[in-house]
């Protein structure tokens, strides 16, 4: 029986292409999804995957859609956190709210969400866990304190939880992605978006195919030693 998957943000952008690569690679997939129905069901219809909705910063909420998912399609063993927003602001501007929100999702929704499935691969002594993070979760990026503080916050979280995991066969890790062709990046200005493809040394930006074919790597039943580690997929961008 094929693996069970979930990769919350799944309907558009590395989301959605992380879904039909796991599709394609035999695993059944399910996606999450919050605030967009319609898109969403453009999605299903699309990709014949069940989607479901709820809000990952929302602890109750996953557990809620973990159980679901469960009872209607067997346990999750593979994760691929991939839900987060930008809000951006320098700091000397930034309000409240636009902190709290994305570190409550980019971060504390990948602490929800681990949460919500950990204890089941412990008990199965399987799992697999992908965190989205971020070329900016590790070079930083100005106007992004929030962002590049949530992603960098989830390359800690990554690490940490693969020691945990470690005994019982479950990998954890992390992909930060570079600049790539999604709605996100779409916002941003004409002229700022030409600096920053001036700036990545393959002067392009990354389809979400290119990403999600990383996701594919990393949670195979046969990469069982790569745990704790960030695959940078990011046109040379960023080295460390």
């Amino acid at each position: 029986m094929s693996r069970i998957a979930l990769i919350t943000g799944g309907v558009t952008g590395i989301g959605a292409a992380t879904c039909l690569a796991l599709k394609a690679a035999g695993y059944q997939v399910i996606a999450n999804y919050f605030g967009n129905d319609a898109e969403a069901k453009e999605f299903a219809n699309a990709s014949g995957l069940p989607v479901y909705a709820w809000d990952v910063a929302d602890l109750d909420a996953c557990t809620k859609g973990v159980a679901d998912i469960t009872a209607q399609h067997g346990p999750i063993e593979v994760l691929v956190n991939n839900a987060g927003i930008t809000s951006d602001a320098m700091l000397h501007k930034m309000t409240g709210e636009q902190w709290r929100s994305v570190i409550d999702i980019d971060l504390g929704g990948c602490f929800n969400m681990c949460r919500s499935v950990i204890e089941g691969m412990r008990e199965r002594r399987f799992g697999r866990i992908v965190n989205i993070s971020s070329v900016n979760g590790l070079s930083g990026q100005a106007g992004q304190t929030n962002y590049a503080a949530a992603k960098a916050g989830v390359i800690g979280f990554t690490k940490a939880l693969a020691l945990e995991g470690a005994s019982r066969d479950i990998t954890v890790n992390a992909i930060a992605p570079g600049y790539t062709q999604t709605a996100m990046v779409a916002a941003v200005r004409p002229d700022i978006l030409e600096k920053i493809v001036e700036g990545v040394p393959v002067k392009r930006l990354a389809t979400p195919e290119e990403i999600a074919r990383g996701v594919v790597f990393l949670v195979a039943d046969d990469a069982g030693f790569i745990t704790g580690q960030t695959l940078s997929i990011n046109g040379g961008k960023y080295m460390t």
